[in-house]
C-alpha cells in the first residue's frame, strides 16, 4: 500500500512538473500559422479568435501534438488545390521561419505533415480577413478591441490573445524580424508566463510594453503612450526642474527651468548627473531600453532627451538623489533635488513657457546666406500656402529656378516632412532624370504570408509620379542634406530620394531613425493599437536601412561643448565648404 501511494505521489509530482513545462507558446505558434495560412481562417469563414479563446486555458497543459490536434480538428483539411505560384521574382525570405515545428523532435510525423499541408495548401490572393491589402490601408482589419474598461485586469484569455497578436505580427506582418535580438524568442516565452501570473493592468501593460520593446523599431516607440498606467511604468509624475541632453553615461543640464529650485538643491548649467538614486545613467537607459521600442541606441538617446516625454526617471519619489560632476572641473558631489509637481500651477507655468520658447527657437532655425538655397523639410508647405491649384506648378517651378542660381541647395531633413509632394514631385519633376529608383520598397506577399515581394517599380501611384513630357534641369552646384534622429520614415526616404537625384550631395549628421516604410496599426484586447513597421526599405543596392538610417558621408556627434555653446555643427561644415 505505502508502494502504491509513493508511486502515486511520484506520478503526481512528474505531471505537475512536466505540467509546469509547458506552456501557451506552442498553442500561440500553431494558431497564428493557421491564422495566416488555413483557408477557413484566413478568408474569414472561421472566426480566428473565437478558435483560440475555445481552448486557450487549457493551453498550459497541451503539448504542441496536441495545440495542433485541438485547433485543427474541426478545420476543413481535405483541400483540392494548392495555392498559387508565386509570380514574384524578388522576394524577401529571410522572416520566414517554420523550423519551430519542421525541425521540432517532439512533433509526431502525423502533425508535421499536416502542417505542411496546410502551408501547401494556403490561402493566396487578395481577400485576406486579416491582412491589409494595400500600403494606404494602416488600420489591420477585423482585429476586435475587447475594452474591458481603464481601470480592469484583462481577463487571462485575452491576454494570451494580446501576445498571441503581437507574436503573429512579428512571425507574419514585420518585415524585420530577423533584425530582432538573438533571445526574443526566449524573451516572449517568459512574458507569455508572465502574462499569465501577473494581478494587475499596469503589470500587464509593463508586459506589452516589454513586448513591443523587443521588435527595436522606432515607428513602435508611440505605443508607450498609448498605455493607461504608462505615468506609473514610466515615472513620469514629476519633472526636472531643468532641461537635459542625455549621453550614453551621463545627462547633461543644458538649462535651468526654475532657478530657484536649482539653486537650492546646488546644480547649474554644464553638470553631468551620473546617477539617479544609485542607479546609474547607464543602467537607466538600458532599463528604458527594454520598455521602449527604437530602431538604435541613437534614437533612444533623442527620445529620452525629450524633456516633454520625461522619460528618464527610474522611480517615482519626488526627491532624487542625483551623483553629479560640477561643472568645469568636475569634481563629484550628491546632492538632492525636489523635481517639480506638475500639479504646482506656478511652477507647470514655467515648464509651459520654457518649452514653447524651446519649439519657437527650434522652428525659427535657418540657414541664411545669399549663396545658399535652404529648405526645411517641415516648412515646404508654406512655398504654396496662399497658391490657386492651377499656379502651384508655376510656383514651385520659380522657387527652384531661384534654387538653381545658388552656389549650394540645402535640404534639411532633420524633421518629419509636411508636404509629400516636395520631394515626390516637384524635387523630382525640376531636377530629377526620368528613371529615379532610389530606393527598393518591399510590401506583404499576398501569395505567401511573412515574406515580401520588391513592389516599387509598380508602385508608381504610391511612390513615383507619372509625370509627361518631363524636362531635368541638372544642377551642377554643391548640395547638402543634413540628418539627425529626428530623420524617420518619410524623412528618412526622401533623404534617399535626394541623395539619388543629386549624386554630388553630401549627407551630414548624426544616425537618423532607422525606421522607414509604411506602417501598420495591429488593434490588441484591452483597446490598445499598436503600430509597426510594415514593409522592408532598401537603397538599390541593397543596403540596409532599418535600424542603420539613411548613409552619412560626413557622421557629427556632438559633445557636452557642443550642446551647451547651442552649435549646429552642420550649418558651420555648410558654412565653411562654400567659402
Amino acid at each position: 500500500m505505502k508502494k502504491s501511494l509513493a508511486l502515486l505521489i511520484t506520478l503526481f509530482i512528474s505531471y505537475q512538473i512536466s505540467a509546469q513545462e509547458k506552456s501557451p507558446y506552442d498553442y500561440i505558434k500553431v494558431w497564428n500559422f493557421l491564422k495566416f495560412y488555413h483557408p477557413d481562417l484566413a478568408s474569414g469563414k472561421i472566426d480566428t479568435d473565437s478558435l483560440f479563446l475555445e481552448s486557450i486555458n487549457q493551453s498550459q497543459y497541451l503539448d504542441i501534438n496536441e495545440s495542433i490536434e485541438l485547433l485543427t480538428k474541426n478545420l476543413n483539411n481535405q483541400f483540392t488545390t494548392k495555392s498559387k505560384p508565386n509570380e514574384e521574382t524578388d522576394v524577401l525570405r529571410i522572416n520566414q521561419d517554420f523550423s519551430w515545428y519542421r525541425e521540432n523532435p517532439d512533433i509526431t510525423r502525423k502533425y508535421r505533415k499536416l502542417l505542411n499541408k496546410i502551408y501547401t495548401h494556403r490561402f493566396t490572393g487578395e481577400h485576406y480577413y486579416d491582412v491589409s491589402q494595400t500600403v494606404y490601408k494602416y488600420i489591420i482589419p477585423h482585429e476586435k478591441p475587447y475594452d474591458f474598461g481603464v481601470e480592469t485586469q484583462i481577463p487571462l484569455a485575452y491576454r494570451l490573445l494580446a501576445m498571441a497578436k503581437m507574436i503573429g505580427t512579428i512571425d507574419y506582418l514585420y518585415p524585420y524580424k530577423y533584425l530582432m535580438p538573438e533571445n526574443a524568442n526566449d524573451e516572449l516565452k517568459k512574458l507569455i508566463q508572465q502574462s499569465i501570473t501577473c494581478e494587475s493592468r499596469k503589470e500587464f501593460e509593463t508586459i506589452l510594453a516589454k513586448t513591443a520593446a523587443l521588435f527595436e523599431d522606432t515607428h513602435a516607440f508611440g505605443f508607450y503612450k498609448k498605455l493607461h498606467y504608462q505615468k506609473e511604468i514610466y515615472h513620469k509624475n514629476y519633472y526636472a526642474p531643468f532641461d537635459y541632453h542625455v549621453f550614453e553615461d551621463h545627462i547633461l543640464v543644458t538649462n535651468l527651468i526654475t532657478p530657484d529650485v536649482c539653486k537650492e538643491a546646488g546644480i547649474a548649467v554644464g553638470d553631468r548627473i551620473m546617477s539617479i538614486n544609485d542607479i546609474s545613467v547607464k543602467d537607466m537607459i538600458r532599463e528604458k531600453s527594454t520598455l521602449l521600442s527604437t530602431s538604435n541606441k541613437n534614437k533612444l538617446l533623442y527620445y529620452l532627451s525629450d524633456y516633454i516625454n520625461n522619460l528618464i526617471w527610474t522611480d517615482d519619489l519626488q526627491t532624487k538623489s542625483l551623483q553629479i560632476q560640477k561643472y568645469p572641473d568636475r569634481n563629484e558631489t550628491t546632492i538632492k533635488l525636489a523635481l517639480i509637481d506638475p500639479t504646482n500651477k506656478k511652477q507647470a507655468i514655467q515648464i509651459n513657457e520654457y518649452y514653447q520658447q524651446k519649439l519657437n527657437k527650434k522652428a525659427a532655425r535657418k540657414l541664411e546666406h545669399d549663396d545658399i538655397a535652404y529648405f526645411r523639410i517641415d516648412q515646404t508647405l508654406s512655398f504654396i500656402d496662399d497658391v490657386e491649384d492651377d499656379e502651384i506648378d508655376a510656383t514651385m517651378d520659380k522657387v527652384f529656378e531661384e534654387a538653381a542660381a545658388k552656389k549650394a541647395i540645402v535640404f534639411d531633413m532633420r524633421a518629419y516632412p509636411d508636404w509629400g509632394g516636395f520631394a515626390f514631385n516637384y524635387v523630382y519633376d525640376y531636377f530629377s532624370p526620368k528613371e529615379n529608383w532610389f530606393g527598393k520598397y518591399y510590401q506583404q506577399n499576398l501569395n505567401n504570408i511573412g515574406t515580401y515581394t520588391y513592389v516599387y517599380k509598380s508602385a508608381t501611384i504610391e511612390y513615383f509620379p507619372d509625370i509627361t513630357d518631363k524636362t531635368t534641369h541638372s544642377y551642377n552646384g554643391k548640395v547638402f542634406i543634413i540628418v539627425d534622429p529626428a530623420t524617420q520614415s518619410m524623412s528618412e526616404w526622401n533623404t534617399m530620394n535626394f541623395q539619388h537625384v543629386f549624386p554630388q550631395a553630401i549627407t551630414i549628421g548624426e544616425q537618423t531613425a532607422g525606421a522607414d516604410g509604411d506602417m501598420k496599426y495591429l488593434t490588441l484586447p484591452g483597446g490598445y493599437s499598436f503600430g509597426f513597421t510594415a514593409n522592408a526599405l532598401f537603397y538599390p543596392d541593397n543596403t540596409l536601412t532599418q535600424k542603420v538610417g539613411v548613409k552619412i558621408d560626413e557622421i557629427i556627434h556632438y559633445t557636452d561643448t557642443d550642446i551647451l555653446n547651442q552649435k549646429d555643427i552642420p550649418f558651420e561644415i555648410i558654412l565653411k565648404a562654400i567659402e
